[in-house]
C-alpha cells in the first residue's frame, strides 16, 4: 500500500466534488482520480444529500494527492486560499491558465490569478520569474513588479523583458 502523504488538502464543494476532481485530473499530467466515499440513508437528517451520492472523492494532481468533500453549500471558496501551479514556460502557463479558466470568472484575473469555474482560485506562475523575485536585483523586480500589475495571465518574455530594462 502507497503511503499516505502527511498533509492533505480537502477541498469543500456544495455536491460536485467528483465533477470538480474529474475536470481537475484532466488538466494536469501524472494525475488520477482514487477511492469515492458514497452518502448513505444514515445521518440524512444532518447531511440532507441522496443516498448513493459522493461524500468524498480521493484524487492526486500531478503526483499530489486531494480530497474533494460534498458537504453542502454551507461554505465556499473564497481568495483567502489557492493553488499554485509552477510553470517553467510560456506553454505550460498558457495551458493552465486556459484550461483552468474554462467557464470560470473573468473579473477574478489578475496577475495571474484566476478563478475556475468551481470557484477554486489558481496562481499560474512562472517559475524563472519567482527565482529573480527572490534572487534578482531590486530595480529589475521592481519594473518586473510592475508589469505584472498590468497583466492577466503573466507572459514570461515581458516579465523578464522589463526585468531587463527592455
Amino acid at each position: 500500500m502507497a503511503q499516505l502523504q502527511r498533509i492533505q488538502p480537502c477541498l469543500w464543494f456544495d455536491r460536485n466534488g467528483e465533477e470538480a476532481a474529474r475536470f481537475y485530473t484532466s488538466v494536469f499530467p501524472h494525475s488520477s482520480i482514487g477511492p469515492i466515499t458514497h452518502y448513505s440513508d444514515e445521518g440524512r437528517e444532518f447531511h440532507h444529500m441522496p443516498s448513493g451520492h459522493a461524500l468524498t472523492v480521493s484524487f492526486q494532481l500531478d503526483g499530489m494527492d486531494f480530497l474533494a468533500l460534498n458537504g453542502g453549500p454551507s461554505f465556499r471558496f473564497n481568495e483567502a486560499i489557492s493553488l499554485v501551479v509552477h510553470c517553467d514556460t510560456q506553454q505550460e502557463i498558457d495551458h493552465y491558465w486556459s484550461r483552468l479558466g474554462e467557464g470560470g470568472d473573468p473579473a477574478a484575473q489578475q496577475c495571474g490569478w484566476l478563478k475556475d469555474r468551481f470557484s477554486l482560485s489558481w496562481q499560474i506562475v512562472p517559475e524563472p520569474w519567482m527565482r529573480l523575485l527572490v534572487s534578482g536585483e531590486q530595480t529589475g523586480i521592481d519594473r518586473g513588479m510592475r508589469a505584472m500589475f498590468a497583466m492577466k495571465k503573466l507572459n514570461l518574455a515581458e516579465l523578464l523583458a522589463a526585468y531587463e530594462g527592455r
